[in-house]
């Protein structure tokens, strides 16, 4: 039953169980079963077999899939570093020291937008670093944490789908130079291909434009008006209700010899470390494939992974140290609260890697099933018209995304299908169609609920995930129409100067409209704290 309309059945069952039950692990878990059910053609003990499969191979594949046991260490890692800063006191230090500094709630809201361009080089580190690093401002400035993770979300895969030092960069890069391989009807490098194609991606460029309204008016769409008003006027930055990755339960001793640097130090370590390892491991990758190395094969070759599991433990050593070694007064016994901080950092992202761990193993079913090709084979089968279709790869990409929960599977998928289709029927619009595959794979992990990206930035955040999901959907969807249009006039006219033209009117015309109907801020929410 792979590759046909079957196969699109355990997305979508898990999704729509999402949307209904707002109980992820549940949507997953049901979503794995109809997987399995569908891969082993219903065989009730092959059923069993193929569900177990999905979920042990995320750990073992023939061997340990160190991948996805470094990616899981290091989520857990950041729960323990923020146990230790809080017990420090450091978080509480540091939201004093910047609230000192940062005085509005629209500098609190731009914090994590520069640190989200800022921080490019990996969508996960971006996500939960930049989180570590906001999160005390943004709390202590009252922005919701629903909104805290649409800031994330919307700068770290966008800014990584656009910058060629990146670990996406160099992905990107390297499945366009086998497009290219032997291609006689085009000229530039896979390098030339991928810079060509960064001013086509409008949707990233539709997503940062409103990422950066929304911080400087504070405008408010849909769900999210709700979670601002209940972060302003009741002091809740979260349901309390629902369950939030990477919120610590416990409480421990409150004291005053919490410093600054007991949160700076630790994340400067990690994110030195962690760039520093992917420096390190892709050096050694290049020399090893290439026998040589320059700043395109190291990104190319790194092992993000292993960087971020190194990065992590710096830091949590680097938090731990400065903890024991704090002066002033000691008000309670430093070691009696170690391992209680280690076990409720740990405790704290449980939900995060769960979720993340069904995730995995409904994408391994999804990919067993062909979901992919099925999709991109009913397009091939259409004969649709050349001009139409960056517009429908774009699309495409972003139901394929949404579907499968991996923009990265979507790129390995689509992108040689749209190079191979505009190579034979219009060459000079293979730029276009790569982009737009480009920007539809981070639509589609935008919107979806299974997206491990989306999982990342709602944990980096300690935003409940699905109102992450909610409270995002409609600015993603506002962007998607958006730079659909766009595509659909660059087709039509071949000029990318009409695209952006067609894209930025567009975007001028919706923020006008969306102010003339007054849907920002409410009077009570003040942009000056007084702090």
């Amino acid at each position: 039953m792979s590759g046909t309309i079957l196969s699109i059945l355990p997305p979508i069952i898990a999704i729509v169980m999402v949307l209904i039950t707002k109980r992820v692990l549940l949507s997953l878990g049901t979503g794995i079963i109809a997987g399995a059910l569908i891969v082993a053609s219903f065989s009730p003990l092959e059923s069993l077999q193929a569900f177990w499969t999905a979920l042990t191979i995320t750990f073992w594949d023939g061997g340990l899939n160190t991948y996805n046991i470094f990616i899981t260490l290091f989520v857990i890692l950041l729960g323990v570093l923020t146990a230790f800063v809080s017990l420090s006191g450091g978080s509480r230090a540091f939201a004093e020291w910047a609230t000192k500094r940062i005085r509005t709630r629209r500098g609190a809201r731009l914090l994590p937008v520069f640190l989200g361009i800022l921080i490019f080089v990996d969508d996960y580190f971006n996500a939960l670093a930049v989180g570590q690093i906001a999160r005390p401002v943004t709390d202590s400035h009252k922005i919701s944490r629903a909104k805290l993770a649409y800031f994330i979300d919307s700068t770290s895969a966008p800014i990584c789908a656009i910058a060629p030092i990146s670990s996406w960069g160099a992905y990107l890069i390297g499945v366009i130079g086998t497009i290219l391989a032997g291609a006689s009807v085009v000229s530039y490098s896979a390098l030339e291909a991928f810079l060509l194609m960064i001013p086509m991606n409008f949707y990233v460029f539709a997503t940062l434009v409103f990422v950066f309204f929304a911080a400087i008016t504070n405008f408010d769409f849909g769900e999210m008006r709700k979670h601002e008003r209940r972060a302003i006027e009741k002091g809740e930055l979260f349901d309390p209700n629902k369950a939030v990755p990477g919120e610590l339960k416990e409480e421990f001793p409150v004291h005053n010899n919490g410093r600054v640097m007991d949160l700076v130090l630790p994340i400067i370590t990690l994110v030195a470390v962690t760039f520093g390892a992917m420096m390190l491991t892709g050096y050694r990758g290049s020399m090893a494939e290439y026998g040589s190395a320059d700043i395109w094969t190291i990104f190319e070759m790194t092992d993000v992974p292993l960087s971020l599991l190194s990065g992590g433990i710096a830091g949590v050593a680097v938090a731990l140290i400065l903890f024991m070694t704090q002066p002033g007064k000691e008000d309670f016994r430093k070691t009696d609260f170690i391992v209680p901080a280690f076990i409720s950092g740990v405790r704290a992202m449980m939900p995060a890697v769960s979720i993340l761990i069904l995730a995995w193993a409904l994408t391994y079913l999804i990919g067993e099933l062909e979901t992919g090709a099925y999709l991109s084979g009913v397009v091939e089968r259409a004969n649709i018209p050349a001009e139409l279709l960056p517009a429908i790869m774009f699309v495409l990409a972003g139901v394929m995304a949404f579907s499968t929960g991996t923009s990265w599977g979507s790129f390995g998928i689509l992108l040689p299908i749209a190079g191979e289709v505009m190579l034979n029927a219009a060459p000079e619009m293979l730029i276009a169609s790569l982009a737009a595959v480009l920007g539809g794979a981070v639509f589609g992990d935008h919107c979806s609920p299974i997206s491990d990206s989306t999982i990342m930035s709602s944990t980096g955040a300690g935003s409940n995930h699905i109102d992450h999901v909610a409270t995002q959907l409609p600015y993603a969807l506002s962007s998607a129409a958006i730079a659909t249009i766009g595509y659909v006039v660059m087709g039509l006219t071949d000029s990318l100067a009409m695209g952006l033209t067609t894209v930025a009117v567009l975007l001028a015309a919706v923020i006008v409209f969306w102010m003339m109907k007054g849907r920002t801020a409410t009077p009570a929410m003040h942009e000056h704290t007084g702090n």
